[in-house]
Order: C-alpha cells, then structure tokens, then sequence
C-alpha cells in the first residue's frame, strides 16, 4: 500500500480543489496529469508578455459570493466583461443579442421597435407549444434574421449537426436585453486573473502533503492504481473508466491554430464569432484583449478555434448532452456507485457542461461529503 490517502487524477480545476482540500484536512495526496502542465483546459501560458489561453477562451464569472472568495485567494482579478462581436460575411454585430445588435442589424432605435421587429418574425411562423429543438427555441427568442445570421451556422459548426437536431436547452442561456448593454453574462462577478489562469492551480497544488506527477496516463498502470490508493478521485471520462462497456458517450472535440503576428493588434477584441456556416472556425481569440493590451509592443498572439469530430483518442472537450447520451451517462453513474474506492468529478466524469465556478462548486462539494 502507498503512503497517500488519495490519487487524484487530473490536474484541473476539479482535482486541483479536491486535492487543496484534502491537504488542509491533513491527508496525504498524489496528483498525475496525462498531459505535460497541470490546470487542465484553462492552462496558460505567456508568450510575448501576453498569457495566451492554450484551450480556448475561458472568463470567470459567478453569482455566487463563496466561490468568488474562494478563487480569489489564488489571484487578483480584473475588470474584463465579456463582450464578443460577431462576424457574419463580413458584418459585425454585437453580442448577446442587444439593443446594439438590433441597431445593427434594422436600423431601430428604442426597445419597442426592437421588440416589433422580433414579434412580427416570430407571428409568421407560427410556432406553437414548447420548442422541441434548438431551431425552434432559436426561433421563439429572437426570430429568423438573429436566427439565420448569428446562431445557425456557429451552432452547427460547433456540434457538428443540424439545429433542429440539437435539443433546446443548449440555447436557452443565452440573453436577449431590450438595452444597450453588451456584458455577455448577467453574473455579479467578472473576469481574468491577472497573470493567468496556470498561477491559480500552481498555488492549490502547493502543499507538502500534494505530491505533482505530469506526463503520467491513468491507464497505463490503472490495476497497480487500484491496488495500492485506498481511494481514487477520477476526472477522466467516465465511460472510459469502464473500458467503454455500456457503448461510446459523445464528445466534441476542438482544434487550436495559434499564431504570433508582429502587429500591436489584429482585432480590436479578445473574442470575434464567425457565425456563417462557411468559415471552417467558430472564433478568433486575441489573447492580449483579456488583460487590455498587455504584452510586448508590436505583438500579438490570436487562435483560430476550430470544432471537430471526436474520437478515441483525441481531447474530449464538451459532452453532447442529448437524450441518448443523458441516458447512457444514467447508466454509467450506476456503475459508478459501485465503485466505492472511487470518486468520479469534473466535466468528463460527471458528463455535464460546466463553468469554471459549477467546477469549484463541484468539487467543495465532493470534498466536504468525503472528508468532513
């Protein structure tokens, strides 16, 4: 048997947080992350003086005034709202769809107009009784033009199916304001740790008790983990912790093209949507917009973000939470229960869309069932 009251595997925010906990009841843990850094998919990296976000763009955001304490002692945040535009063929419109937005797209002026405009859409297509996919949640939202130019073609790039194939729920987080406000989120809290996201986790590994091993997969010596860990927290894939034996959950996947350009700055914002079907990515990401400019002059660092088909092998980054999958996750979490040396946490061992603070919450969660 080990000297180590718990392995954690993965090093994100899920296992960062169980781990930090754990310590501070005196336990004794072990860490190993597959891939070569800790922080999982919100690592950081500077480059240039600019941290570069590696897996896409994440922004802190959260009602909740214990979770915002809690990552609070990790690093100072700043101000930054998130605010995306989108580019559709060439035109920008703000987003979340906004009193901007509908300036820019017919020209009205006053929230009742705007309202007009949506209501006379939606009246012509007669939709009746609760939305049964996307398309038709779409649609009772915001009507046809913000439909067909800002939502269809980006969604079904980035699932990888039809609108009318997606269930509704996906989309009913996104706000429609009749003003003039272009803050995408309606959290009190706001915005990036100034420095990074990689300080966060290096500062909840920083334990005597927390032992850190990257590089290192799971299932390459899974029986000897077993065997010697009196108890495991798993934020791997689920279905993968059991050999795949009720069938595949699917995943989508992501591909990232980051370049250096010696300009001060490509696109005047962190974060532009392409939302036509057309352009193979969903965005461009401008990293030094995060922290307003900060970085070398005469540099940036933008990334193209391109959706992809998984499949074994590849990185898992958001499950496909239909009624298919749902079901098969249902059926993986009874097997689960049976597993009483291990607990299964995050985005991949819970199958569920999380933000960065519902991972917090998670894992405080887990932990104080398990330790206190």
């Amino acid at each position: 048997m080990t000297a180590y009251d718990y392995l954690v595997v993965g090093a994100g925010l899920f296992g960062a947080v169980f781990a930090r906990e754990a310590a501070l009841h005196h336990k004794r843990v072990k860490v190993i992350e597959k891939r070569d850094h800790v922080a999982g998919n919100i690592y950081t990296k500077e480059i240039d003086g600019i941290q570069v976000h590696q897996y896409g763009a994440h922004i802190f955001h959260t009602s909740d005034q214990e979770i915002w304490d809690y990552v609070g002692q990790f690093a100072t945040f700043n101000r930054y709202t998130n605010s995306p535009i989108a580019n559709y063929k060439g035109q920008l419109y703000n987003l979340p769809f906004n009193m901007n937005t509908f300036s820019e797209l017919w020209g009205v002026r006053t929230p009742a107009e705007a309202q007009q405009k949506i209501d006379r859409q939606r009246a012509g297509l007669k939709l009746t009784g609760t939305p049964r996919n996307l398309e038709e949640q779409a649609l009772s939202l915001v009507g046809t033009d913000i439909y067909e130019k800002l939502i269809k073609g980006y969604t079904e790039k980035q699932w990888g199916q039809r609108a009318r194939d997606l269930p509704a729920f996906i989309i009913r987080r996104l706000p429609v304001r009749y003003t003039f406000d272009n803050n995408y989120f309606n959290d009190t809290y706001q915005g990036i740790p100034i420095g990074g996201y990689t300080q966060i986790v290096e500062k909840m590994l920083a334990s005597e008790l927390i032992d850190v091993e990257t590089g290192v997969d799971f299932f390459d010596h899974r029986a000897q983990y077993l065997r010697d860990y009196p108890k495991i927290i798993f934020t791997g894939m689920i279905d993968q912790y059991f050999n795949y034996q009720l069938g595949e959950l699917a995943y989508r996947s992501l591909q990232f093209k980051t370049e250096e350009l010696a300009i001060d700055n490509y696109q005047g914002n962190a974060v532009v949507n392409y939302t036509d079907a057309e352009t193979p990515f969903t965005r461009i990401i401008e990293h030094k917009h995060f922290e307003f400019g900060k970085g070398a002059a005469g540099k940036t660092i933008i990334t193209r973000e391109y959706p992809k088909i998984w499949h074994r092998g590849d990185e898992p980054y958001y499950p496909i939470n239909n009624v298919k999958n749902n079901e098969l996750y249902k059926a993986y979490a009874a097997l689960a229960k049976n597993e009483k040396q291990v607990i299964f946490g995050g985005r991949l061992g819970q199958y569920r869309y999380f933000d960065m603070h519902q991972v917090i919450h998670s894992a405080l969660v887990a932990a104080k069932k398990e330790l206190e």
